[in-house]
């Protein structure tokens, strides 16, 4: 496996290939991101996993200082794996070598919504970065995980409207045998706070069930499953009913149940915002 760090190295290397796989991360790998790995290999080849921590999708009071950078562990999980051909691993100034002017805007009524209402700025950053990184590797394909729900559809979105001739895989979010859904943040847990984290997630699956049972009261819906966490200490952001195809909150009160939904939450343990999802 190859380990690059700059541009011009990852595009002599990559020269003439037309079946590339990505797979963009932030490192501190779990076994979430080597399944996305696993899936990119069964649509690719050559695999190529990016390691960036991404300055310009963190706000200014959010951890991107103290962000796991993991790159020599990371690489040794991907070695013994052997479904990954190339490592790019760049540093700030191989990516932004001049202050980034030229940002990617997602549209408001996708971008400004559930995360984006919370981390001002957060999907302008992200698809800045995904863009540029799409552009320095030219995947046939791309894989991202489902847990970033949101993340997900603009990415989609960003790729369609700009005609990319990439293909965006999604892989079902990857959870621990408790239920939680791996991420790179779980490690900032204390024992109590990760005994208690799969908590999130039974709400939204309790969340699913009443909707499968028949209720149509998306307020109250949402309420309960807001309140039920609050009750064990949690700092909700928002727990969130809403339609897959665009992400816009059921247009009434007696809903198609025929319609696909798909219920998100963010929320606060302690120190550490954990986000899941969950659709219906």
């Amino acid at each position: 496996m190859k380990v690059v760090h700059t541009i011009q190295d990852l595009r002599d290397h990559l020269r003439g290939q037309n079946r590339i796989a990505f797979v963009p991360t932030m490192g501190n790998l779990h076994e979430g991101h080597l399944a996305l790995m696993k899936l990119a290999r069964q649509h690719g080849d050559p695999v190529v996993t990016s390691i960036f921590v991404n300055r310009l999708q963190f706000g200014p009071n959010e951890d991107f200082d103290r962000y796991p950078r993991t790159l020599q562990a990371d690489v040794e999980k991907m070695e013994r794996e052997r479904d990954v051909y190339m490592v790019f691993a760049p540093d700030e100034r191989e990516m932004y070598p001049e202050p980034q002017s030229y940002r990617v805007l997602p549209p408001d009524d996708l971008g400004d919504i559930l995360e984006g209402e919370f981390r001002p700025g957060f999907f302008q950053g992200v698809c800045t970065v995904v863009l540029k990184l799409l552009s320095c590797v030219q995947p046939r394909v791309a894989v991202f995980g489902k847990k970033d729900y949101q993340q997900l559809m603009i990415v989609r979105a960003m790729c369609r409207q700009f005609q990319l001739p990439i293909e965006i895989l999604a892989h079902e979010t990857v959870r621990a045998s408790d239920g939680l859904a791996l991420s790179s943040r779980n490690r900032y847990l204390t024992a109590d706070e990760r005994a208690e984290a799969p908590r999130l997630y039974a709400e939204l699956g309790e969340l699913r069930q009443r909707v499968l049972d028949g209720a149509r009261d998306v307020i109250a819906l949402e309420g309960q499953a807001r309140q039920a966490l609050a009750d064990r200490g949690w700092d909700v952001d928002y727990v969130s009913l809403r339609r897959q195809r665009d992400l816009k909150a059921p247009l009434a009160a007696d809903f198609d149940a025929r319609e696909p939904l798909v219920v998100l939450a963010a929320a606060r343990l302690g120190a550490t915002r954990l986000i899941d999802n969950l659709e219906i």
